[in-house]
């Protein structure tokens, strides 16, 4: 019907493939190990919001499919949050509360990483993450130098993505991100 992008049967299942590969980047060890990103539930969160929020910039720059295609995994992203709050014992009454939240704390930051990555250089980036990804981790700032040079080069990555229909985005290795020619890791 709305995916002419994506004919029949196929149009969930490549919905389901972009979102875990969304998900899956989020996860990635090196994100956590080498980046600093707390490896919490919000730290967690928190790197899910900015992959899907790449993601869905570079959606919506494409075609009218493609929007729809990018709806249809924030509604996808949506659903999970929902069922997270619901298994994490969250009331049926409480549950919309904390999903405006979740809406809020994701639109926020989406405004705010487009923002920061249509600025020259990464410094208003650096101060985006460190506020929302490091908000408990003042000393985080080499991880939040080296996760705004991997922003930048995963929103550049995603501007060149051709395999969308198949459910595919080729997201750059994270432990191959390097500031001033050497990977940033933790000592």
């Amino acid at each position: 019907m709305i995916f002419s992008l994506f004919p029949g049967s196929r149009q969930e299942t490549t919905i389901r493939a972009l979102y875990g590969t969304i998900v899956a980047q989020a996860r990635a060890p090196s994100f956590y190990r080498d980046y600093d990103v707390p490896d919490t539930v919000n730290g967690r969160f928190d790197m899910i919001v900015l992959h899907l929020a790449l993601f869905l910039d570079r959606m919506e720059a494409g075609s009218a499919p493609s929007r729809v295609v990018g709806q249809a995994v924030f509604d996808l992203f949506c659903g999970e949050m929902d069922g997270h709050f619901r298994e994490a014992g969250i009331s049926d009454l409480k549950v919309p509360k904390e999903m405006q939240q979740m809406a809020e704390a994701f639109y926020g930051r989406r405004s705010v990483y487009r923002e920061a990555l249509a600025a020259r250089g990464n410094d208003a980036l650096e101060v985006a993450l460190m506020r929302n990804v490091y908000p408990e981790k003042p000393t985080a700032i080499s991880g939040a130098a080296r996760l705004a040079a991997y922003m930048r080069a995963a929103s550049q990555s995603l501007s060149r993505e051709t395999e969308l229909e198949k459910g595919r985005l080729a997201w750059p290795d994270p432990g191959a991100i390097f500031i001033n020619g050497t990977a940033q890791k933790r000592g």
